[in-house]
This record gives structure tokens, sequence and C-alpha cells, in this order.
């Protein structure tokens, strides 16, 4: 809530892309927000290696968006607090927010990049404050961000860290230091017991499934496919991605802890509703993956895609494979896309960046069918309304409208898309990086795919994937994806209605 009301960019205090979540001494997850899947998970997975071997003191905060130390891309920016009882460390207080503005040469910092340098500044582990005393030359180096916007939500992130420390700090003495560590055992255990019950519902064998992205923005036509290879036994859950595509030239690419999100994410969403956010509930899963690839790179990879759109494909690809194993409870695939725009103008008078991600279809499943224009999977913001996104920035939102028909036929038919078009009032560039522009989201049971998006400037037809730069009066148009159909269409019921 703090993180919310004292951001100054719309794409946290309105889409709300940011996360928190709270760790053990260890670094183990053991209490989150309702916030962003890729966020959370990754931090999950990478949060022990972040806070281990360090020298913590209470008053620190350390800030770090660095994808192979345990960032996911370039703009996601951690901000990490330690919890002390008296001279013991207890427990830290982490969020994670989504900043326009992380320094790239192209507005919204989210280039058709190449090379990691290209898609701003890189904070390894950064101390920012020290005993509680702020270290200049840190906070100096975030300074080389451009406008007022970035440092605002700098200083949120900290400020809501100091609440959730207070907060945290009053459990502890409420319940005791003993007590208070008793709990996240036992909340853990228990999280572990429910995730081994939903695991004995899962038949033991192995369940195969692939899947292919359009491009990465530099002539990959047809990248290899996401292959993931489900082991399931009463122990445990092995996911393996042998035979994944190498890493590629675009950004596209993302590290380890991203893919091992979406896995996350699959699991959890098998899971009871009342079941705890905490590391127990993942305790049987092992996750091997090629090093160099897709979804394992090595520095120095471009990976602003990687985070947005290679995890919506893992996603899609887990729940295919969970799809031989539990017929009864898998969706079609969703629009598998977070349809991201970049705009602005670093060189006007008053610089101004602009990001959004946009909803799409959500797949049809067994008994229901798909929503629509919504944030899927591992988004789980909102849009920028359309008040907000004129008030900021020299745009005019002129259409938007759900894309009817568009999500895939079934029995239970995929939810559709949406149609968002704006016409810029001033110069700006604009990047795209979008998918399932060439082939829709698929169907199952005998559902049909839902349509592929399309992106148009002045209606004209444009890649995917592109950067280019608009005078004022010209139209962008963002057409997303449909959902996949679920069921035979000639089956009844044949409407979202049904």
């Amino acid at each position: 809530v703090v993180l919310r009301r004292a951001a100054f960019s719309p794409n946290i205090k309105d889409r709300l892309d940011f996360s928190c979540a709270l760790f053990d001494a260890a670094g183990e997850l053991f209490a989150q927000a309702a916030h962003i899947p890729v966020h959370l998970g990754s931090m999950a997975y990478a949060m022990r290696d972040i806070v281990g071997g360090l020298d913590w003191q209470a008053g620190d905060v350390l800030c770090l968006n660095d994808p192979f130390l345990g960032g996911t891309h370039l703009p996601d920016v951690t901000v990490i607090s330690p919890v002390f009882s008296g001279d013991e460390l207890v427990a830290f207080v982490a969020n994670r927010a989504h900043h326009a503005n992380i320094g790239a040469d192209t507005p919204g910092s989210m280039p058709i990049s190449r090379h990691q340098d290209e898609e701003g500044l890189t904070i390894p582990p950064t101390f920012l404050y020290r005993g509680g005393e702020v270290q200049v030359d840190a906070m100096a180096g975030l300074g080389t961000l451009a406008g007022v916007e970035s440092g605002g939500d700098f200083a949120a992130q900290v400020s809501a860290n100091r609440r959730g420390v207070e907060r945290l700090s009053a459990l502890v003495e409420h319940f005791t230091l003993d007590g208070f560590r008793r709990g996240v055992t036992e909340t853990n255990d228990y999280g572990e017991r429910l995730a081994r019950a939903a695991l004995a519902e899962l038949p033991s064998g192995e369940y195969r499934f692939a899947d292919t992205m359009d491009d990465d923005g530099f002539g990959a036509d047809e990248i290899p496919m996401i292959v993931v290879n489900l082991a399931v036994s009463p122990d445990g859950i092995k996911v393996d991605f042998a035979g994944t595509s190498a890493q590629v030239t675009g950004n596209l690419n993302c590290p380890l802890s991203v893919a091992a999100a979406a896995v996350f994410y699959c699991f959890r969403c098998l899971l009871p509703d009342n079941t705890p956010a905490c590391a127990g509930v993942f305790r049987f899963i092992e996750l091997e993956a090629p090093k160099p690839s897709l979804i394992n790179a090595e520095r120095p990879a471009a990976t602003s895609a990687g985070n947005v759109e290679t995890s919506m494909r893992v996603v899609d690809v887990v729940f295919g494979a969970m799809a031989h194993a539990l017929p009864e409870r898998i969706p079609a695939a969703s629009q598998g896309t977070m349809n991201n725009i970049a705009l602005g103008d670093h060189h006007a008078n008053a610089p101004w960046d602009y990001y959004e991600t946009m909803g799409g279809g959500a797949g049809a499943g067994p008994g229901w069918a798909g929503a629509d224009a919504t944030h899927t999977h591992m988004t789980n913001t909102l849009n920028t309304p359309v008040e907000s996104l004129e008030m900021h920035y020299p745009l005019r939102v002129d259409r938007y409208e759900i894309r009817a028909g568009s999500g895939g036929a079934g029995k239970y038919p995929g939810g559709d898309g949406l149609i968002r078009e704006m016409t810029l009032l001033a110069p700006a560039e604009m990047t795209l990086i979008t998918e399932r522009r060439t082939r829709g989201a698929w169907g199952l049971a005998g559902g049909a795919a839902g349509a592929p998006g399309e992106n148009r400037l002045d209606g004209e037809t444009l890649p995917g994937k592109c950067h280019r730069s608009i005078s004022p009066g010209q139209r962008i148009t963002v057409i997303t994806p449909g959902g996949g159909g679920y069921g035979a269409p000639n089956g009844t019921p044949s409407s979202k209605n049904a």
C-alpha cells in the first residue's frame, strides 16, 4: 500500500507493476502479496543466493536489478531490507518494481536489444543505506537515471520497505523470536503437506510438450521450440527443459530464475486457494535446463523480453505437459504474450517514458469459457487507465474495446483479446515487443486456436518486435491475441454466458 501510494509513475501507482514479499533469515519465502507471478517466483528462487554471504546490519537497504545475480530484466529493480531482533537477523522485506526508465537509450527501457548493456543501467547488489546511513556514491549512481519519476519511485520502494520492517518487527515482538521462527517453520511444513497432497493426484509418468516463439527481432523466424519434460513420481516432479532453443541474438533470453517463476506458478495453480505462499510449497520440484539456452541464459545476453514474453511461453509448455496428466483440470493456452509497448522522447523539453503491457484472451478450460481482455499468467497488472495515460503523456486513446470473436471456438470458447488505438500528440520513439503474432494460442480437446495478434501504425501492419520513430498525428493500434478454445465446437454450451 505504501509503495503504490508513494510512487510517482503510472506504471507503479496505476498499473501496479510491483510486488512485495517476506523472506526468512536464510532467504526462504514465507509470505507474499497477491502481486506479479514473474516477480515473486523469481525472488523465491534467487533470494537465498542474493542475501547469502553479505554482512547485514540493521538499517541496511540493498538494491539490485542484474538478471544474472537474482534479477529478472533491468527495468525490474529489487529493494531488500533486513529485519533484526536485537542483534539477530530474523527476516528480510523485499519489493520489486518496474521502472519505465532504467537508462536505456530508447524510451521505455525495453529496446530491441542484442546485449545487456543496451538495455540500461545494470545494478549489482548495492547498499543504498548502510546501518541507516545513506550511501552517497550509490545514490549518485542511481541519479544518472533521467527524470523525477524514477527518483520518486526509488524513494517509494525504500519507504515501503521501512514500513515493512516496522510491521514485521512488531510481529516478531508479539510472538517472541522463538515463536516467530516456529511459526515460519510450521507455515512452510503446512505448505509442503498441501503441495504433496496435490502431487499425489498427479499420475506418475513422463509428460512432454513443446511450443515455439515467433521471432527474436533479429531474423530468427523459427526459433526452435521450448521443450519441457515432466517426470512425475511420488517423491516429486523433475522439470527438464532439455531440447530447448539455444540462447538467441535478441532479448528473448531469460535467466533461470524467470523460468523457475513460471514453473512455480503453474504448480501453484493446482493447489487449494488457502495454500500459503511459502518455500515449502516448492520443495518437491527439481528444475533442470541447458545452459546457455533461451531459458537459462548467460551474461551478457539481452533479457528484456525474456521476462515478459518467454516466461509466458514457459507457462504454455508446462500447462501443455500437465494437460496430458490432468486433462480434466488444465485449460487451453491463454494469449501467450504481454503485448509490450514503450513510447517516449528523451530529447523533449520535458522528457517522458511510457511503458505498458496489455491484456488479451484467457484460455478456456473443462467447464468454463476464457475471460476476455485480461492480463493472464505471469503478469498480474492492470491497464493504465485512459484518464491517467492522457494526463501524464502526449497521447490520446481513440479506441479501446474487446476484440469480439478472437477467442478460439470450442464447446467452451477462448477469451477475446482487445484493441487499443492511440494517436501521438508529440514526436516519440516506439518499441513493440509482442508474441503470438504468427500463430495463435492453442486449443485443447478439440477446441480451436485463438486468433493471433497484430500491431499497426496508421493501418500498416508492423512486425511483432520493432522500433519506430513516430510523428504527431500518427496512430498506433495494438490488437491482442485471443485465448484457445476447449472442447469440440459443436458441443454445448457454445457461448461465454453458458
